[in-house]
């Protein structure tokens, strides 16, 4: 395999040369970390590169693989994760200036489950504060590779970037709104938002414990589902996580088949009241392909998620301020404006309007998990507009959340899966994405129908241009 295209082959591909011994992890490896260092001066991916553990890892991969000892399709592949992830001795921001000292003691289970499948570290990538909306005014914006003036999304911004450049195969996101689905369809990705619990959250920095999703972002469903394999069960840490049985997720996939059968919810009415004709028309087109490998296409009605948007950012607050209650208000002043005013929002919570929240959130789960009884997969967008830029979205967000929240943070409230992949470009240049969604537990089928469709069209081979 030539090596100047490496970066951005498939990681089952580079995975299947590295297993045939016709590339050695060693050899990847540097490629990566040439190819950081190269561009990422400019696009500020990486918070922390770690290329000392990087090459130690490649070495200690190539020495198992040439013994005949191979752990599966994550050995010797680089990798990246969102610098809210606890790596022992290498320091763990979470985004925020309070912990730009930080060095933990521990890894994180999902540092742990990477290095125990013998991937390879490449660094940690650069975050928003504490993973809310907006970076610290002290660290730098990452840069979105298809346009310098579009939104990269957050709060896993480094993760999106540099996975698209071609500067990880993979990284690792957290989601409480859309943190991994907002920077997946910014960068032209395929991101995974798995169900609660279904991938440890043991050592991270929580944002909103009982939103938080931690899933892989990569370059196709099949690598995000070889990723999803390796970080996904059952951890004795994390009282929270799943203990049902993790699928194979890969073995899984059935190519241009994957969708036969499917049933697939739609509901237009919803989706037009807040997405423009032309992301309309993209999903339209991506649907249409869909039938044509065999999914069965029906009309839902969309549960009213009105009273749960209405609360919902507030219950998400207050989970905020009792994350950070150990150091604000007492350090208050080393906290950015955008995250400060989350916290203070949240220890004002009303304890009444608290567990209202807590109560409508229960009745809109209840009532997607009822459609999901009808249909096996809904499909909505992730943004109303494709990419937003900088401005759109803090304009919107000035505005409300909701606005550009809308089709996301319901499935924080539920718990419930979706995966996120391209559908198009507009002819301006921005990604446009769409969500699978499906039932809890139901990633292995979601991955298998993104994967199908990606099997039929092109839109997830892309690149951005000058990289």
């Amino acid at each position: 395999m030539a090596l100047d295209d490496i970066h951005f082959q498939p990681l089952t591909t580079v995975a299947k040369h590295i297993a045939d011994r016709d590339i050695s992890p060693i050899e990847v490896t540097e490629a990566i970390l040439t190819r950081i260092e190269n561009y990422d001066q400019g696009l500020k991916s990486y918070t922390t590169v770690t290329a000392d553990v990087a090459m130690e890892q490649a070495k200690k991969a190539e020495v198992e693989i040439m013994k005949g000892i191979y752990r599966g399709v994550m050995h010797g592949i680089p990798i990246a994760v969102k610098d809210l992830c606890y790596t022992k001795g290498i320091t763990t921001t979470g985004g925020m200036s309070i912990y730009r000292d930080f060095k933990p003691d521990h890894d994180a289970t999902v540092v742990t489950k990477l290095a125990d499948a013998g991937s390879v570290l490449l660094g940690k990538l650069h975050m928003t504060e504490g993973a809310t909306l907006e970076h610290h005014p002290e660290f730098p914006e990452p840069v979105n590779p298809w346009k310098k003036d579009l939104w990269v999304g957050v709060s896993s911004s480094g993760s999106g970037v540099a996975t698209a450049a071609g500067l990880t195969y993979a990284a690792i996101g957290s989601d409480t709104g859309g943190s991994i689905r907002f920077p997946s369809a910014a960068n032209g990705l395929t991101g995974v938002k798995p169900t609660w619990g279904r991938i440890s959250r043991f050592g991270i920095f929580d944002l909103a414990a009982t939103f938080d999703h931690l899933g892989p972002m990569a370059r196709s469903a099949a690598d995000a589902a070889a990723m999803l394999q390796t970080l996904a069960g059952w951890d004795p840490k994390d009282s929270t996580s799943l203990s049902t049985p993790v699928p194979d997720y890969l073995a899984e996939l059935q190519g241009v088949y994957g969708a036969r059968g499917v049933k697939i919810g739609l509901d237009w009415d919803y989706v037009a009241t807040d997405a423009d004709p032309v992301t309309i028309g993209f999903i339209k087109d991506a649907v249409a392909v869909l039938e044509e490998i065999g999914a069965l296409t029906t009309p839902v009605k969309f549960p009213d998620q009105a009273p749960l948007l209405k609360m919902n950012m507030a219950a998400t607050m207050a989970e905020t301020a009792a994350h950070h209650a150990a150091t604000y208000p007492s350090r208050a002043d080393e906290y950015g404006p955008s995250i400060r005013a989350m916290i203070d929002q949240g220890r004002s919570a009303d304890p009444v309007a608290m567990g209202q929240a807590i109560i409508e959130r229960y009745k809109f789960r209840g009532a997607v998990l009822r459609m999901f009884d009808d249909i096996e997969v809904f499909i909505m967008p992730v943004f109303k507009l494709g990419t937003p830029t900088w401005s759109e979205m803090r304009a919107q967000v000035a505005e409300s959340f909701d606005i550009i929240g809308k089709f996301t943070s319901p499935f924080n409230a539920t718990g419930t899966p979706t995966v996120t992949l391209p559908v198009g470009y507009t002819d301006d240049g921005r990604p446009v994405a769409m969500q699978l969604a499906g039932g809890p537990g139901s990633e292995a089928l979601l991955l298998k129908v993104a994967h199908a469709y990606q099997m039929a069209t092109d839109w997830h081979t892309r690149r951005p241009p000058g990289f």
